[in-house]
């Protein structure tokens, strides 16, 4: 039951990520997700059968401290979004703001009692939900093309470094998408150390629990 419960929370988790961008990407005058109906809770036009289904799959069977995955990307024209490269980094900010805010939220949860120990299925999923959620925004704040950090950083550079910086992500996906998924794999398993570090200390400090 946990393991499929797992399953289905980080589907949740990364679909309401991408949903976050599209939605403050309309708000900003961008309706290309909106058009192509993305702007949905339906899970059938977000999933990737690799990102969705395999992969958070095979981190569970392993026993992986964590569960993630990806989504299909929800389009969107940055030429469309108003405050030019700042509206671009509050579109990216979006996803992991949204996964921040489901921790949170979870978190209250245990905080006050509302799930204690004693329910240990309810306690265990909100735990996974936490640390899976956490483990998103962490992972998409790195600063590496394509993930959501690179335009964040972006939009802070001086207009010359921006594009010096900017054309890694050209590189990035030059590499095609087996190429840019084992890329992206790598810098996970190399930094998975310090994002497990820092979502144990945002764990500690939303639920009050030490760990």
């Amino acid at each position: 039951m946990e393991f499929a419960i797992g399953i289905v929370l980080v589907v949740v988790s990364i679909i309401l990520h991408e949903v976050a961008h599209g939605f403050v990407a309309d708000l900003l005058g961008d309706p290309t997700a909106r058009y192509a109906g993305r702007l949905t809770l339906n899970p059938i036009p977000h999933i990737d059968p690799v990102g969705s289904v395999l992969v958070p799959g095979l981190l569970a069977l392993s026993s992986s401290p964590f569960l993630l995955g990806w989504a299909k990307p929800v389009p969107y024209n940055p030429y469309n979004v108003r405050w030019g490269r700042w509206g671009e980094a509050l579109v990216a900010a979006a996803g992991p703001a949204t996964n921040i805010l489901i921790a949170a939220a979870a978190a209250m949860l245990i905080r006050f009692e509302v799930v204690s120990f004693a329910d240990s299925v309810a306690f265990s999923v909100l735990i996974t939900l936490i640390f899976t959620n956490l483990s998103l925004a962490i992972l998409n704040l790195i600063p590496f093309p394509p993930l959501d950090g690179s335009k964040i950083v972006a939009a802070l550079l001086p207009y010359q470094l921006e594009r010096q910086y900017r054309s890694l992500e050209t590189l990035t996906y030059a590499l095609g998408p087996f190429g840019l998924l084992i890329v992206l794999i790598g810098v996970f398993y190399l930094l998975s150390p310090g994002i497990s570090a820092i979502a144990r200390t945002g764990f500690s400090l939303l639920t009050g629990i030490p760990i």
